[in-house]
């Protein structure tokens, strides 16, 4: 929906999620300073389609850094459709720390927007735990994980791994440390 109330036509709503990839991406690689300019360019649009979406650097640092939270979370409940419990929640814990990622990428970007007087970060941890308690119930009802597992300790836990692990070269390791994650929730036989 726009600000007026009316939904995106579909060749907006493309651009401005090309433009949001591409932003966070950018952002991530080089730094805040990229220009709309460049983001135009990488998303394949004009720039003054960066600026009907999005007036100002902060207002696309925003809306990237919450299209990255937006991914995450939404995958909860679209994995517990199409795979087993298990599978779905450790599919979930690599897209967490691929998230997790980008965040720590644009971190230069995100201080420039809370410099600004935004909190991009409002909700987020509200959101991520209400995504990974969909996925730990449908685990725990599965019989996979154990009873009372605290979904905000495991997400701090996956947080701690990102930030050990969450380098493209150390992909392995994080994997064998989101492996050991779910051995240590799963249910004793």
């Amino acid at each position: 929906m726009t600000t007026t109330g009316r939904a995106m036509r579909a060749d907006a709503q493309r651009n401005r999620d090309r433009l949001l990839a591409s932003a966070s991406r950018l952002f991530v690689e080089r730094g805040p300073d990229v220009t709309f300019i460049e983001i135009a360019k990488d998303a394949g649009v004009g720039v003054g389609t960066v600026y009907r979406h999005f007036p100002t650097r902060e207002a696309l640092i925003e809306a990237a850094y919450r299209s990255e939270l937006d991914a995450v979370c939404d995958a909860a409940p679209a994995l517990i459709r199409t795979l087993a419990p298990e599978q779905a929640l450790r599919t979930w814990m690599d897209r967490f720390i691929d998230y997790m990622t980008t965040k720590i990428g644009m971190s230069d970007a995100i201080r420039a927007v809370i410099s600004s007087g935004s909190n991009p970060y409002a909700h987020s941890r509200e959101r991520l735990d209400a995504a990974l308690e969909v996925l730990v119930g449908a685990t725990t009802e599965a019989g996979v994980t154990r009873q009372g597992v605290n979904v905000d300790d495991v997400l701090m836990t996956l947080s701690g791994i990102a930030m050990a692990a969450g380098e493209p070269a150390q992909r392995e390791q994080a994997g064998r440390m989101l492996d050991m994650l779910l051995d240590g929730i799963r249910r004793n036989p």
